[in-house]
């Protein structure tokens, strides 16, 4: 048996930038020959993979699945827009999200479902190789009732489940399951568009109640405003600052006239029972990802313009 050391796994994955157990494997596959080694890795995709890895992939699709009491939104990313218009990534996107409605939102976990031949990474993996663009899994979150619904909206939808905005939201309640269904999909058609902060001011860091706090303070102060008044002043705009972040305190966009927590009400009367919003989940594609400056998709063009 060919003795695996750290310096020829070392040598592999400098020259063909794929993941340590993986070039270890493939060593272990070709009895130490590193050509061999490196001929594994491409034929099973993961060299290529591999070396797209740095590439920083800040689009793709945002995919829910949904049962009666449960659901899940995901994030996976691509490098550029138009492979979400792709049957193989959004087919991917789709698995990973029923994968991931089964097993919960932690990223480690749903990696390592089996499915076909194969880890969840591994198929990753394999679509990269075909599409030719870096992918990842970057997060889930989950969210469940035990009475009640979760319901969903998808914004900018290319498929069923699939877009680039997606919200679920859990309504507790031993209320009419047909008014919830629809008071729950208009609301997360509210989430989508206003993008709340937190359900009501309790939701909320305290952090960022103190910041808005000495925001306004200091505006005033600006403005000089006695220290006395300002405090008045202060507590006045902090509700403004809740009608703006605070779900129940925003105005309604399917009526204007009131805010969530009238319309919430209105459900409950239609429903036939309280409801209580156990919480939402919003997930913007792409949301906090540092992009560089420059356009990939215009790079390639350019370049293959040099041929």
């Amino acid at each position: 048996m060919t003795n695996i050391t750290a310096s020829m796994v070392k040598e592999l994955r400098d020259k063909t930038g794929a993941g340590m157990m993986d070039c270890k494997a493939a060593l272990g596959e070709s009895g130490g020959d590193l050509e061999t080694a490196v001929d594994w890795l491409r034929k099973k995709g993961l060299a290529k993979a591999a070396k797209k890895a740095g590439r920083i992939a800040a689009e793709g699709l945002i995919g829910i699945a949904v049962a009666a009491n449960k659901g899940i939104v995901v994030e996976v990313n691509s490098e550029t827009d138009f492979v979400a218009r792709n049957d193989l990534f959004q087919g991917l996107v789709k698995i990973i999200a029923g994968v991931a409605l089964d097993v919960g939102a932690s990223v480690e976990k749903i990696l390592a479902v089996r499915v076909g031949g194969g880890t969840v990474a591994d198929a990753i993996a394999e679509t990269i190789a075909k599409v030719g663009e870096n992918m990842t899994l970057r997060r889930a979150a989950a969210l469940s009732v035990g009475k009640g619904a979760v319901a969903s909206y998808v914004h900018n939808s290319v498929a069923d489940g699939l877009g680039r905005i997606g919200v679920i939201v859990a309504l507790e309640s031993a209320g009419n399951a047909d008014e919830l269904k629809a008071f729950g999909r208009m609301l997360a058609m509210h989430v989508a568009s206003a993008s709340p902060q937190a359900i009501d001011a309790s939701g909320l860091a305290a952090a960022t109640i103190e910041r808005e706090k000495n925001i306004l303070a200091e505006k005033f102060k600006a403005q000089g405003k006695p220290a006395n008044v300002i405090d008045k002043i202060v507590e006045s705009g902090l509700k403004t600052f809740y009608k703006e972040v605070c779900l129940l305190d925003q105005g309604f966009i399917f009526d204007d006239k009131k805010n969530v927590a009238q319309a919430l009400k209105e459900s409950e009367a239609k429903a036939g029972a309280p409801i209580k919003i156990g919480g939402f989940v919003r997930y913007a594609l792409g949301e906090g990802i540092e992009r560089p400056d420059g356009d990939f998709g215009g790079e390639v063009v350019a370049l293959a313009g040099t041929y």
